[in-house]
C-alpha cells in the first residue's frame, strides 16, 4: 500500500473517532464527498436583511455568481436539503449559540438568513449585547445567538496598554454560554497570527507572564481550557456542543490566490487528506474530554472552493478603488457557509 494512502486512511479513521465520540454520531463522515452544481441553489436570497455588507459579493459588484450554486454531497450519506421550517420546530424553545472569530459570524449570517424569510417582519428581531448579537424566532420561542471569543480563552490589556492572552482563563467568555441547547465553537484563526498581525503582546498562565511560546502549544493550553471549562459546567443532557475545524485560507500570493476564481477545483489530487498541525491538536484536546462533542471537519470540503472567498468584493465599486485589497479568508454570502449549516441541520 502506498504510504501516503495509509497515512490518509489512519487521518480519516481518527476523525470517525472523534466523531464518534459525540451524541451527534449519524454513522457516516460528512466530510467526504463533492461539490455538485445545483441550479435551484441558492438556498435563500442576496437581500437578506442580516448580511454584512463585506459578505454580500453581489451587492459589491461581483459579475459572476455561480459561487451561489455549488451544492455539498457527500458520498456516504445523504444531505438532506436546508428546510427552514424544520429547523425551526427543532429548535423551538432552544437556543443556539455560534461562539468563535469573524468567520463564525459569516456563518452565523448564513444560519440567519437561511431560516428569516419564512418568518413574518413583525415576528423576528435582533438584539446585541457589545459583541454579542441575537436573532428571535417569536413564534418558536427559539433563538440564533452569536458570541464573539476568537481565542475561546481571554484576552485583556494591563495597566501598560500591552494585549495579554490569558492561556487558562475563559469566564469573562464562558458566562454566555451556560444555559444554551446547542453550542456551536471554532477557534483557529487568531492562534495563527504572528508579528504585527499578532493578536496578543503577553502570555499569562498560572500568574506567571511570558513573552515567547510555541503557537501550537499555546493553542493546546488554549484549547485545554476550553475543554475543562465544558466537561465541568455543562450537561450532555442539556447542551449538545459541536467543535467546526478550520476554515480554509486561500492566501497565498499575498492573498490573490482566491482573486477571479469563479468554480472549484475539482481534480482530485488537491483534495489531500492532509490534516492540519491545528486539527491534530484540536482532535488530541476532544479525545481527552470526558464531555461528548462532536468535530464538524469541514477543512478539506471548504478547500476546493478557492471560487467562494469575496476576494476584491468586500465593498462597493468606489470604497474598492480606494484600497484594493483581496478577502481569501471570509465567504461570499450565500456560499460555503451555507453548505457547513446544512451539515449543522442533519446533525440536528
Amino acid at each position: 500500500m502506498d504510504d501516503s494512502n495509509f497515512r490518509g486512511e489512519k487521518e480519516e479513521n481518527e476523525i470517525t473517532k472523534i466523531q464518534s465520540h459525540g451524541a451527534l454520531h449519524i454513522g457516516c463522515d460528512l466530510s467526504i464527498g463533492e461539490w455538485i452544481f445545483d441550479a435551484s441553489y441558492p438556498l435563500y436570497r442576496s437581500d437578506c436583511p442580516f448580511l454584512s455588507s463585506e459578505f454580500n459579493c453581489r451587492q459589491n459588484g461581483r459579475p459572476d455568481t455561480d459561487y451561489e450554486k455549488w451544492r455539498w454531497s457527500p458520498k456516504q450519506c445523504f444531505l438532506p436539503r436546508f428546510n427552514a421550517l424544520d429547523f425551526l420546530g427543532r429548535i423551538r424553545k432552544k437556543r443556539v449559540m455560534l461562539v468563535g472569530d469573524s468567520i463564525m459570524r459569516n456563518q452565523w449570517e448564513s444560519l440567519v438568513c437561511l431560516v428569516e424569510a419564512v418568518i413574518p417582519l413583525d415576528r423576528k428581531i435582533i438584539s446585541s449585547n457589545g459583541s454579542n448579537i441575537a436573532f428571535y424566532a417569536i413564534d418558536f420561542e427559539a433563538s440564533i445567538e452569536f458570541s464573539w471569543a476568537p481565542l475561546l480563552v481571554e484576552l485583556k490589556e494591563n495597566e501598560n496598554n500591552k494585549r495579554v492572552l490569558f492561556l487558562d482563563s475563559i469566564e469573562e467568555n464562558a458566562q454566555y454560554w451556560t444555559g444554551v441547547d446547542f453550542l456551536l465553537f471554532d477557534s483557529a484563526h487568531w492562534w495563527t497570527h504572528t508579528g504585527k498581525y499578532s493578536s496578543w503582546d503577553l502570555y499569562e498562565e498560572g500568574g506567571r507572564t511570558f513573552i515567547e511560546l510555541n503557537l501550537l502549544l499555546a493553542y493546546e493550553k488554549g484549547l485545554t481550557t476550553w475543554a475543562r471549562w465544558i466537561d465541568s459546567n455543562l450537561d450532555p443532557e442539556r447542551t449538545r456542543v459541536i467543535f467546526r475545524s478550520i476554515s480554509p485560507r486561500h492566501n497565498r500570493d499575498n492573498g490573490w490566490q482566491c482573486y477571479k476564481q469563479n468554480e472549484p477545483i475539482f481534480h482530485s489530487g488537491h483534495h489531500t487528506h492532509h490534516i492540519s498541525a491545528q486539527l491534530i491538536v484540536l482532535k488530541e484536546v476532544l479525545k481527552k474530554m470526558n464531555y461528548p462533542v462532536y468535530l464538524m471537519e469541514i477543512t478539506s470540503m471548504s478547500a476546493l472552493r478557492r471560487d467562494g472567498h469575496p476576494s476584491i468584493y468586500t465593498k462597493d465599486e468606489m470604497a474598492m478603488e480606494r484600497d484594493e485589497v483581496s478577502d481569501c479568508s471570509h465567504w461570499c454570502l450565500p456560499g460555503v457557509p451555507d453548505s457547513w449549516n446544512q451539515m449543522l441541520y442533519a446533525l440536528l
